[in-house]
């Protein structure tokens, strides 16, 4: 007995194939990051930014969305997979039914069969557990896909509402602008008529206006297509959505976040798309096991067994009643070498879902590290920008005035005007990219996702 356990021992270290082990090299800490040993980021992350309107535009995304739904049946499908593939390994059973009349010298020959079958592949080299792992990681890979379009879709949403905001501080800044400029231009004009300002600082003046005017429609039309592209995320038809944004809200609420983002480890467990990766290996590996198993033998049981008479009407009476039962053992003996080269196919598939891990690992890591130079960056960036809008209102005034008294020329105006013009776009434009970093940080440490087991 100890040697048979010994021999199936090491039948089954056989049928394991030699591959090489999911290892990846993890750093101690982010080169951009500040040590930490926790991550902050849960799921409902898009909190932070504290943002009611933001909430409920990611919560409607969430439950309406059809990227989203999708990746639901997908999990689903992949549940329903895994009963079907259970279920070669398993007895299947049928029942054939028959009749038959022939004739011979004027005998007519009559036979009635009704026979239920079983047949069975009985499982001998770990098959069905090989087939169970492969369709488990499957389901698995399901879930973190799921995860995954979830995780990008809060994204986007959040991305697309922040430039939202972006598009109409720079709307409300080309309006100001506007009426502040034509203003100046009805006042030089006034000092034209009397003779007070030359033609040229006229035409400049209304040249300014019209600079800041052709700036509405193009900021119009660009609230009008992202609010479009907001109704597609949520899964809604084209709606106005006026309520969203009414005011610089992106420049009055502006606080900075401090994002704690852990180690480098917690990729590996965290990571939609690493741990999707991390599936595709386990159902490659389990898929390799099973192209070496197809090289042991088989064993099938197949049983018949039923009534069969040559009068339907004494189908079901006593005698009627015969059945066979054979157990065949197939080993495979030569195929020009495709069972070879269909493992050697399997394991190189392994290999390649092995690259395709430690890739998603580097991305990850890339991604951390882009989102964390970039906030550091922008940060400092913002407070300087903070300070030049201030600096460049103070000249806008005083060259207004020094202007008016005569003590400027008009091209100081214009100078002035079109610098603090840029300068407050420009700090929009920088705040709305410093939420994106924040979002695409949150992003990049995996927002929170999790996938339990059925």
């Amino acid at each position: 007995m100890k040697r048979i356990v010994i021999i199936f021992s090491l039948i089954a270290v056989a049928c394991n194939p030699k591959l090489q082990k999911p290892t990846v090299v993890v750093p101690q800490s982010y080169l951009y990051g500040s040590y930490s040993d926790s991550v902050a980021i849960e799921d409902g992350w898009w909190k932070i930014f504290g943002d009611t309107i933001l909430n409920n535009l990611i919560t409607t995304a969430l439950e309406s969305n059809y990227d989203l739904q999708s990746a639901v049946s997908k999990i689903e499908e992949a549940k329903a997979n895994m009963k079907v593939t259970r279920s070669t390994f398993l007895p299947s059973f049928d029942l054939g039914r028959s009749a038959t009349v022939s004739e011979s010298d004027g005998n007519i020959t009559q036979q009635y069969v009704l026979e239920p079958y079983m047949s069975w592949e009985i499982p001998l080299f770990g098959n069905l557990k090989a087939t169970t792992t492969a369709a488990k990681a499957d389901i698995e890979y399901a879930k973190w896909q799921y995860e995954g379009v979830r995780l990008s879709l809060v994204a986007e949403v959040a991305t697309t509402y922040f430039t939202l905001l972006q598009y109409q501080r720079n709307l409300n800044t080309a309006r100001e602008s506007s009426r502040l400029r034509r203003e100046t231009a009805t006042l030089v004009d006034s000092l034209y008529v009397h003779g007070m300002a030359t033609k040229l600082n006229r035409e400049q003046a209304y040249s300014l206006l019209y600079t800041s005017d052709a700036d509405i429609p193009l900021y119009e039309r660009a609230i009008a297509q992202t609010k479009l592209s907001l109704n597609l995320l949520l899964g809604s038809e084209p709606e106005p959505m006026d309520d969203i944004t009414s005011d610089n809200m992106i420049t009055d609420r502006y606080i900075p976040i401090a994002i704690p983002v852990g180690l480098p480890s917690d990729l590996l467990y965290r990571r939609p798309d690493v741990m999707s990766s991390y599936a595709s290996l386990k159902a490659a590996a389990a898929t390799a096991k099973l192209a070496r198993i197809e090289r042991f033998p088989t064993l099938l049981l197949t049983g018949e067994g039923g009534v069969v008479s040559g009068d339907i009407a004494k189908l079901f009476t006593k005698g009627s009643w015969a059945w066979n039962a054979v157990l065949s053992l197939t080993q495979p003996l030569y195929r020009f070498g495709a069972l070879r080269s269909g493992e050697r196919a399997a394991v190189e598939r392994y290999n390649q879902a092995l690259i395709a891990y430690r890739k998603s690992f580097l991305t990850a890591l890339s991604d951390v590290e882009t989102a964390l130079v970039a906030i550091s960056t922008y940060r400092e960036q913002l407070e300087r920008y903070r300070s030049l809008v201030s600096a460049n209102y103070s000249i806008n005034m005083l060259t207004n005035q020094l202007y008016l008294n005569g003590l400027s020329a008009y091209l100081d105006v214009i100078d002035a005007e079109r610098t603090l013009y840029n300068s407050q776009m420009e700090y929009s434009n920088l705040i709305a990219t410093q939420y994106i970093n924040y979002i695409n940080l949150c992003k990049a440490l995996g927002g929170g996702a999790a996938v339990t087991g059925d």
